[in-house]
């Protein structure tokens, strides 16, 4: 209600959205002198004593989190009988009313963006958090081109894992990984999944699925890249939306390391620390040992074409010598793949 004072310093002056489990109004802070938005859970809600339990526990986790693509949370607290957060005040647009304003974005842009995302979640997951709900819709925008992830506390059913009962209708059910759909333990990689349907929607103006069940999200097929796109950009959404958890990139620092090699000017862009590695899926074992097969064939004919080139040169009579063939050095590629292409050109150009 406007003008109504919560926790006796957060003076309502304006609702700023309202869902199932929440909502959330811009208030002053009439301590500190400025504005906030101030998350507080439904008051039917608010009867459920886990729920509460859990809204007011991750929310004090999230406010240990310092990071400039992260929402800032403030304070939390309870107000009579609702638990409420305050949260920083994000002036700008979220990423859904940005994709319905102008459809698919230009790649570096929509790359960028994904960066900035994968940099907000990589700091969560550092935290030992796992966001839940990773969507446009929560994704803020602000006026100067800085994203940041919010919307903490309430990405999760009552329940902790299970989102409702099977087989009805999710309102963002196009971001969900299908372990997610199926109940099972959300782990980190389930907010990489989002991120790839997320970065997929920017690049095409449209959700990568629009299933309505839970039962048709937890049965979801390969998803291979977006039409239209550079194909390494597409090759790293595709490695974000793998069916299974183990197949997807291990963190979220390296989905920014990919997307910024897939860039033209990766040099200039800012990315997270990788964390430590960890066992690779099955996608990325694969690709890893097929790389290095390539790359030990294509080094072996490159030392017999050497030699022959020497033997032919050394064994020709001192009255026909001719002067040796210049031969280009080979082209370094933005990725071990890149690479080992050029490579094989090189040696299809001067093995003749």
């Amino acid at each position: 209600m406007t003008g109504e004072l919560v926790a006796g310093r957060f003076r309502v002056e304006r609702p700023l959205g309202h869902g199932a489990m929440a909502t959330v109004d811009l208030a002053r802070d009439v301590e500190l002198d400025r504005h906030v938005a101030l998350k507080r859970l439904a008051e039917n809600r608010a009867r459920d004593d886990e729920l509460r339990r859990r809204f007011v526990r991750e929310a004090r986790l999230a406010a240990r989190l310092a990071d400039p693509h992260v929402v800032r949370v403030y304070d939390v607290g309870d107000d009579g009988d609702r638990p409420f957060i305050a949260m920083e005040y994000v002036e700008g647009e979220t990423l859904a009313e940005l994709v319905r304003r102008r459809g698919m974005l230009p790649v570096d842009e929509a790359v960028g963006l994904g960066i900035q995302l994968c940099h907000g979640l990589a700091a969560v997951h550092r935290a030992g958090l796992v966001h839940r709900d990773v969507k446009p819709q929560n994704l803020l925008l602000r006026t100067d081109g800085q994203l940041k992830l919010g919307d903490f506390g309430i990405a999760f059913g009552a329940d902790g894992t299970r989102l409702t009962v099977a087989g009805t209708v999710l309102g963002t059910a196009a971001y969900l990984a299908p372990e997610q759909a199926r109940g099972e333990e959300v782990t980190a990689s389930a907010d990489i999944y989002a991120a790839g349907a997320v970065l997929y929607e920017l690049l095409t103006g449209g959700p990568v699925r629009r299933s309505s069940t839970l039962a048709e999200l937890a049965q979801v097929p390969e998803i291979g890249p977006p039409a239209g796109v550079p194909p390494a950009v597409g090759r790293v959404v595709a490695g974000c939306l793998a069916a299974e958890p183990e197949d997807r990139p291990p963190s979220a620092a390296d989905v920014a390391h990919e997307l910024a090699a897939a860039l033209a000017d990766a040099t200039t862009v800012a990315l997270p620390e990788r964390p430590p590695r960890r066992r690779a899926g099955r996608r990325h074992r694969l690709r890893a040992r097929t790389l290095s097969l390539v790359v030990a064939a294509v080094l072996a004919i490159a030392g017999g074409t050497a030699a022959a080139i020497a033997t032919s040169v050394g064994g020709s009579s001192p009255s026909r010598a001719t002067p040796p063939p210049v031969i280009a050095p080979v082209q370094p590629g933005a990725t071990a793949e890149d690479g080992a292409r050029n490579l094989a050109a090189w040696l299809l150009r001067y093995s003749g």
